[in-house]
């Protein structure tokens, strides 16, 4: 009888423990500064988002017309200062700066004519392939 009483109430001791250590919740413990007054970056698909830098914009003249301004990148050290036209290669003045030549204004027998050619046809293929229904 002894033994039967030792073996109920070890079941029963067993059964309450258990009930009791399956009965704790867990759930995610709260941010530090709580939801709304928390400090912390926000994190993106690609991690924590970085805040932009406000970079000074030069209102020197003189700096301006005489240093290619921005162009040190490194902490020591300055900009490169500019030197006369007849320093830079001829092609360099040639360049075209404006808005990209039409497929009309470019000469056929050049290598950009055909290359703007063929992107264009790959965006109408593109948008050919859009209205397909399937």
């Amino acid at each position: 009888m002894n033994s039967l009483l030792q073996s109920s109430l070890t079941t029963l001791l067993r059964r309450c423990c258990f009930i009791q250590t399956s009965a704790v919740r867990n759930y995610a413990t709260p941010k530090p500064g709580g939801a709304l007054g928390s400090k912390k970056k926000k994190l993106g698909k690609l991690g924590p988002v970085v805040e932009k830098k406000v970079i000074p914009v030069e209102t020197d003249a003189a700096k301006l017309v005489n240093y290619v301004c921005g162009s040190n990148w490194l902490k020591t050290g300055e900009d490169v200062k500019l030197k006369p036209d007849s320093e830079y290669p001829d092609w360099l003045w040639n360049l075209h700066v404006g808005k990209p030549l039409t497929l009309e204004e470019l000469d056929p027998d050049t290598k950009a004519y055909w290359r703007k050619l063929r992107r264009m046809a790959i965006q109408r293929n593109n948008k050919l392939s859009k209205l397909k229904k399937f």
